[in-house]
């Protein structure tokens, strides 16, 4: 409660919670504008048959259900920014750009997703049209009107990323992170409505059961997300004219989840991509266009195979993603010429090895976790037959890890400002 009363008596700070208040709201309004030519009941037919437009539409933050302007959401940047993460691991000129050129470099790394954003989103939007087009959702759309819809549509996908971007400058959060955050949470009254409105008393042990495991989930999330191993620096002692430096210790943290809830988020976007693909094809040849949307649809409706890929693809991405974020070699030149070692390392080499090796295990209890919790929800599903726990469970997974990180910037900015006096 002292730290909430601090929190508004900060002006920059407030500042900087009112403007990314500002934001979200700007988002959830634009989120509410239709395109034209919408048949509503075809709409909701279409979108509860498929279980791959349930998650797109997280990224949407729900703009996908009345085929918003909004609709394609931070999909297209999240899958520029995975093209670019990959490219990283083919072009070491790209890694080295990202990582040794320092913020520069980052900034031209991004650049360069929100360059690849914009094509990515007019494809997804042309091909996604096209399909919602044949199964009847929208109205007899010449090729003038299609254009129209996917400049619409492909502008509302960059106002969004820009909207993510601003965010995440005020420092309370990453703004992509938080749209999805935002859509999540205001689809939960209406979630809450129709589970009163569903309920069959016949199914009471059903909801018992995604009680216990939300609570399991969001206890585990923390767990994991707050759970470090804290590796001891020492620092050798170093005489400068009459004054001796070093000799002090400290710890290097090394945190179990250090992806946080990227991994999920990427692991979406590649099994969506399949279907996004799909959608590309019907540039083309709408006909084979269908036919590879159903058979990519029928192949990812196998709750077995599929929660079998979405786990895969969770554990590698966090690998993936920590091999990018975290660096052991770098770590251990930067360790060497402050003159900090491990004790009993060897600085340099040695270290960076250790590292390495100590950082894929304490990785792998964490990709493990977030694979489990990602698809417990579809084990609940293949027992009891209730399809609500499928999504629930990722969503809730997103919610709880981006409120750890929210909760964690602000109690750093705070624990700043107890330094510098409040203003």
């Amino acid at each position: 409660m002292k730290k909430i009363i601090q929190l508004f008596k900060i002006k920059d700070l407030r500042h900087k919670i009112v403007m990314v208040l500002v934001w979200l709201v700007t988002f959830r309004a634009l989120a509410a504008i239709p395109i034209p030519g919408i048949d509503s009941e075809r709409l909701q037919n279409f979108f509860s048959g498929n279980q791959l437009f349930g998650f797109l539409s997280l990224f949407s933050g729900g703009a996908l259900n009345n085929l918003s302007i909004m609709m394609l959401g931070v999909a297209p940047y999240i899958t520029a920014s995975i093209i670019m993460q990959l490219l990283t691991m083919i072009f070491p000129k790209m890694k080295a750009m990202y990582n040794e050129d320092g913020a520069a470099g980052r900034a031209k790394f991004n650049r360069y997703s929100r360059y690849i954003t914009i094509p990515l989103a007019a494809l997804q939007a042309y091909g996604f049209l096209n399909l919602l087009q044949s199964q009847g959702v929208l109205g007899d759309l010449n090729l003038t009107g299609i254009l129209v819809n996917v400049i619409v549509i492909t502008t509302g996908s960059v106002i969004l990323m820009w909207i993510g971007e601003l965010i995440s400058e005020y420092k309370i959060g990453n703004g992509i992170s938080l749209l999805i955050f935002a859509g999540i949470v205001s689809s939960i009254p209406g979630a809450v409505r129709q589970a009163f409105l569903t309920y069959d008393p016949s199914l009471a042990p059903t909801y018992i059961a995604f009680l216990i495991l939300s609570i399991v989930i969001i206890a585990g999330v923390v767990f994991v997300n707050q759970g470090e191993r804290k590796i001891p620096i020492a620092y050798s002692k170093r005489i400068r004219g009459n004054r001796m430096y070093g000799g002090s210790t400290s710890y290097l943290p090394l945190r179990v989840n250090q992806a946080g809830v990227i991994p999920i988020i990427f692991a979406i976007s590649i099994l969506l991509f399949p279907q996004f693909f799909a959608q590309m094809i019907a540039i083309f040849s709408q006909d084979f266009s269908l036919r590879l949307n159903e058979l990519v649809s029928r192949f990812l409706n196998n709750q077995g195979v599929y929660s079998a890929l979405y786990f895969s693809l969770v554990v590698v991405f966090t690998y993936f993603y920590t091999a990018i974020t975290f660096d052991p070699k770098e770590i251990a030149k930067n360790l060497q010429q402050s003159g900090g070692f491990i004790p009993g390392i060897r600085p340099g080499e040695a270290t960076g090895e250790f590292l390495g090796k100590l950082t894929k295990k304490i990785t792998l209890f964490g990709a493990l976790f977030l694979g489990l919790v990602a698809i417990l929800p579809n084990i609940t599903q293949l027992i009891t037959g209730v399809q609500i726990l499928t999504i629930g469970g990722t969503a809730l997974l997103i919610v709880v890890a981006v409120a750890l990180e929210i909760m964690k910037q602000i109690d750093s900015q705070l624990t700043l400002r107890e330094y510098e006096g409040f203003e």
